[in-house]
């Protein structure tokens, strides 16, 4: 049986919280109606939309509840910020959603000098500007940019994990199962959401930015979780600091190994690289152990490529492809943490001998 305090994979996936659970139910079952019907089993599927909406709002700082658009998760998001971007400069460490779009447009990268981004040429970009708030991979975090005009952060790692408002932005993704909601819902935040251009047509939903029937169970569910997971920022996060000491302690002795974004980076997620040693190869390692890591981002797992991030991390030689993630959460452990630096330390010392 899977032992879930040996699960250090959050930044990938969370599991629902039993809150969480318990506030999506009745929409999986007797709360059953389409949110878009006027009679009053819809009406009453509508009135759990907007209390979500009204809680994602919230929790973001949003303004206005109107400016909270629910979409399919944070990548549908991204693309419809993404949409508006002409002309646009990104950041070296974007998620795929972001960067798979950027290299199809041929749009503009950032510079990156180790503590901030700017224009290649130096000049100040004043058109579109996409920067993730926290990097997936590393935990880093990231800010836009002086004087660009159009700010579009993805947030689905910052969520729950740093201090959030959005009344700096213009655009910003969210996504709820990585704050403990379930998978398949997330949302965009526009400040004016009249300058988005829709991509899903049909049937009007969600003021017309957005077709499709609403997913009512997952939007109630990522209410909550959006609540919940800005309340209770400082305390998951005091426990993530907690475990990331305890694993670091671990690995002190270990040799030819590095902490990719130290004192830049949110406390859940632990970015390390080890010389000489595939990061796949380490995963596999401590999946044999019963622990679950990763290197990287579930979506780009098994591609055998050093990552957009961590080449932008420009880290010396041997240590680019051996990087991985460690990301905390709220069923890890000290114990667990402890074991899982123990089986780090042991796997590099025995994968260097096979070298």
């Amino acid at each position: 049986m899977l032992d879930q305090a040996r699960y250090f994979d959050y930044a990938a996936s969370t599991p629902v919280d039993p809150r969480v659970l318990a506030e999506m139910q009745p929409f999986l079952g007797v709360e059953f109606s389409n949110a878009h019907s006027i009679h009053q089993f819809g009406r009453r599927s509508r009135a759990a939309v907007e209390q979500a909406r009204e809680r994602v709002a919230i929790a973001i700082g949003a303004e206005d509840p109107s400016q909270v658009i629910f979409t399919s998760g944070a990548t549908e998001a991204c693309a419809l910020a993404m949409n508006c971007s002409d002309g646009a400069f990104v950041s070296p460490f974007e998620h795929s959603a972001v960067m798979e779009i950027a290299l199809s447009r041929r749009l503009g990268i950032f510079n990156w000098d180790g503590k901030t981004l700017s224009r290649p040429d130096h000049q100040i970009h004043d058109g579109f500007s996409a920067v993730m708030r926290v990097n997936n991979v590393t935990g880093r975090t990231l800010h836009h940019p002086e004087g660009v005009a159009i700010r579009f952060t993805d947030a689905t790692q910052a969520l729950g994990k740093v201090s959030l408002n959005v009344s700096e932005d213009d655009l910003a993704a969210f996504s709820a199962h990585k704050i403990y909601g379930p998978k398949g819902v997330g949302a965009l935040y526009a400040k004016d959401p009249t300058a988005l251009k829709p991509m899903l047509v049909g049937g009007g939903q969600e003021n017309g930015f957005r077709g499709g029937t609403l997913n009512v169970p997952g939007i109630v569910a990522f209410g909550l979780a959006a609540e919940l997971a800005a309340a209770e920022t400082e305390l998951r996060s005091d426990q993530a600091r907690e475990l990331r000491a305890i694993v670091l302690e671990q690995l002190a002795e270990t040799r030819s190994w590095r902490e990719i974004a130290p004192g830049d980076g949110v406390a859940n997620i632990l970015g390390i690289a080890f010389m000489g040693i595939e990061g796949e190869t380490m995963v596999l390692e401590l999946d044999a152990e019963g622990f679950a890591i990763s290197a990287g981002p579930a979506c780009s797992s098994g591609l055998g490529l050093a990552l957009p991030p961590i080449m932008a991390e420009n880290l010396p030689d041997g240590y680019t492809r051996g990087a991985i993630r460690i990301s905390f959460g709220v069923f890890n452990t000290h114990d667990s943490a402890r074991d899982l630096g123990r089986a780090l330390a042991k796997a590099a010392v025995n994968l260097r001998r096979l070298r």
